[in-house]
């Protein structure tokens, strides 16, 4: 007899088609990511044969988010940044500045509302935390000064992001998009109930996250068993992630976000990190191909000059800013060169900020597959980037000798 079985079949198809493209990807150096992205596309509504159930793998897909934010939260480390805040705080932040304002420029050229190009903007401004630690990692740049740079240049990114993931709901009040056709509240009245939520929140999880949850933590830890410890940090990711949208309106990325920050001033925030890997690098790759769900490939044939004009602000536009800001702070002409390269592409923060507006109906399906299009683009372009870099070092080490 056969069953109808909705959640095993997207399973079954998502990650076996996930595992060869991913793998072919990996063949051909470039990240896997893009792999998972075509998988999506593979088992969407955009090619024929088997399309999967959009609503039940964007719920898999938000544990993904969930576990890869709380993975990020884990990660974060204020020493980092503040060995290198000089100028990762203010190249961050000018640069998220001017690569947001060509999108709005570039918006404005086609006739998208100023909504729709600020999300578009912002969406290309942050590069891929992924992407960009496994690059550092694979040319043995991440322990030096300038991967530590890049690294702390993502941190101020990622929480410039985070914020605004939590004020997007009312920004969409206040342009009239959204949620001021479904409230008669005063769109500054939601921001000013969104601010006091998150502040709410975050004040809880001062007082009581940072205090406790290591303490849960380290007491599960010592029962001995890895596998009660490993239910316990998916437990506190999950339970504070759905604690955080439910009572306080905080999205669930965000309370994933804070659960992984305050664990991460534990002892056992490494082993935390370590133990949730497998987990998250699954729901990850579920995340990834409900991305590529949404992505119509035929844009790249009916609109070819827009995804190139996408993808130049993305390599060339953003590259060049982080080159120049790099260079004002009087850092050498390579560590201009590889934050500049490091930065030249966009990952899974534009694609949870492109499924936001979409959603909220910010942002057009045009620009959401261009920056689909051009994240897929950039990421497979980067290792090349970091190839040309790495050959131009060893000619002026060669021409020096």
């Amino acid at each position: 007899m056969t069953h109808y079985t909705p959640l095993i079949t997207i399973l079954v198809a998502g990650f076996g088609l996930a595992f060869i493209f991913g793998y072919l990807a990996h063949c051909l150096r470039i990240s896997p990511i893009v792999g998972y992205i075509i998988a999506g596309v593979a088992i969407g509504p955009s090619t024929p044969g088997y399309i999967a159930d959009r609503a039940l793998t964007a719920e898999l897909a938000e544990i993904g988010v969930i576990l890869l934010m709380f993975s990020v939260g884990l990660h974060f480390s204020l020493s980092d940044l503040q060995s290198v805040k000089k100028i990762a705080i203010p190249g961050a932040i000018a640069q998220m500045i001017i690569a947001t304002l060509l999108g709005i420029g570039f918006s404005s050229l086609i006739g998208w509302p100023l909504a729709t190009g600020l999300i578009f903007g912002l969406a290309l401004s942050v590069a891929s935390t992924v992407v960009l630690i496994r690059a550092l990692e694979e040319w043995n740049f991440l322990k030096t000064i300038n991967g530590r740079i890049a690294v702390g240049w993502l941190i101020v990114e990622d929480l410039a992001i985070i914020i605004i993931l939590i004020f997007l709901p009312s920004l969409a009040a206040m342009t009239g998009i959204q949620a001021a056709e479904k409230s008669s509240a005063s769109p500054f009245f939601l921001v000013g109930v969104t601010l006091l939520k998150a502040i709410t929140f975050f004040t809880l999880m001062l007082i009581f996250g940072r205090r406790y949850l290591p303490r849960l933590l380290a007491s599960v830890a010592k029962k001995g068993s890895n596998e009660l410890f490993r239910l316990g940090v998916l437990a506190i990711a999950l339970v504070v992630a759905f604690t955080a949208a439910n009572l306080f309106g905080v999205s669930l990325a965000l309370g994933a976000f804070f659960a992984g920050m305050f664990l991460s001033e534990s002892k056992l925030s490494s082993r935390a990190a370590e133990e949730t890997l497998p987990l998250r690098d699954a729901f990850a790759v579920l995340f990834f191909i409900s991305v590529g769900m949404l992505l119509r490939p035929e844009i790249l044939i009916s609109q070819p000059l827009l995804v190139l004009m996408t993808v130049s602000i993305i390599i060339m536009g953003k590259s060049f800013i982080a080159f120049f800001i790099v260079r004002l702070f009087h850092y050498p002409f390579h560590t201009a060169l590889i934050i500049s390269v490091s930065l030249a592409q966009i990952g899974e923060f534009s694609f949870i900020l492109a499924q936001l507006g979409y959603k909220l109906e910010m942002l057009s399906e045009q620009a959401k597959d261009l920056i689909l299009v051009g994240a897929i683009i950039s990421i497979m372009i980067n290792p090349m980037l970091f190839a040309l870099i790495n050959r131009f070092k060893s000619e002026q080490i060669r021409d020096t000798n």
